[in-house]
């Protein structure tokens, strides 16, 4: 089994086959997380940074955890404690790290297209855990594990991604990835959140919460990102709640299963209602453990090509 690419910047124009053999591969790491002793040699003797500019609990711990699962020696950069905060410029401080002989790079910074930077300026596999508003490869990815494992599929299903679809990685990540896997996609919020070209992507447009609900399989549930100023988006946080908040109630209308993802943290009472975040249709811990599953699945696939 091998990658068409030695990295993995995005979703965008990966085949199908690349995504098939990721989520195949994560079943045999998923197994291994079962077990009493969580650990094989696979990548011993290589060296992964982590070189994250951006704040991250789940992807960084993730990373980290599927690292050394493998057998890799996992190195973490802080920005507070680098050279960075000496004004160094990130192309020096990355080609002072790839100085040290290191074998991937797992990088997340706030400027959409760092990853695809990193490929050109040095020789280390290079693996997107979130740029800007661009791509998060690895949260789809584990997003689509996870759905194939409860549901059995993916091609032919109705998943709607609901929230801030114009400032979300998550989502375009998942745009880019289910409709290559065949799955029908479509996605809901305020208008103000939905780009106006999204059409654009093969995607329909509900303006409903009801109705998204109604017509699909699955709901990938995005945070609103209150940290990068989404309030500027829809009137109040009540207000957005109300008409786009997932409630048991609302759940409860349809009079059928729907399954309920969420990338985390969750603003509870806001996207998800406390019931929901805590009842039986959702499955976002079980997406967080997937989360490792699918990064080793990543990180061996890349490890093993040099």
């Amino acid at each position: 089994m091998a990658l068409s690419s030695r990295h993995l910047l995005g979703l965008q124009g990966v085949p199908k086959e690349d995504i098939q053999t990721i989520l195949d591969t994560a079943n045999t790491f998923r197994e291994i997380l079962e077990r009493p002793i969580k650990k094989v040699p696979t990548l011993q003797g290589k060296t992964v940074v982590n070189l994250f500019y951006e704040s991250s609990t789940r992807t960084r711990i993730s990373f980290e955890l599927a690292e050394k699962r493998l057998s890799a020696d996992a190195i973490n950069f802080s920005i507070s404690g680098s050279s960075v905060s000496k004004g160094e410029t990130f192309k020096d401080t990355m080609k002072n790290i790839e100085a040290m002989k290191v074998d991937m790079v797992v990088v997340r910074h706030s400027a959409a297209g760092t990853p695809l930077y990193l490929t050109k300026i040095c020789n280390s596999n290079i693996i997107n855990a979130g740029d800007g508003t661009h791509e998060h490869p690895t949260q789809a990815l584990l997003d689509m594990y996870s759905i194939r494992q409860k549901i059995g599929r993916l091609e032919g299903l109705k998943i709607c991604i609901v929230g801030d679809i114009a400032h979300s990685r998550v989502a375009l990540s998942n745009i880019f990835g289910l409709k290559t896997m065949g799955v029908k996609v479509s996605v809901c919020g305020p208008s103000t959140m939905i780009p106006r070209d999204i059409k654009d992507l093969g995607v329909d447009v509900i303006y409903d919460i009801d109705e998204a609900i109604q017509e699909n399989d699955v709901l990938n549930v995005l945070r609103i990102q209150l940290e990068r100023k989404a309030r500027e988006y829809f009137p109040s946080i009540r207000e957005y709640a109300k008409y786009f908040g997932i409630t048991q109630e609302r759940l409860d209308k349809i009079g059928k299963d729907i399954l309920i993802l969420h990338p985390g943290p969750i603003n509870r009472g806001v996207e998800l209602s406390s019931e929901v975040a805590d009842g039986s249709s959702q499955i976002i811990l079980y997406q967080v453990t997937n989360g490792v599953a699918i990064r080793m699945a990543v990180l061996y696939l890349l490890g093993t090509l040099n």
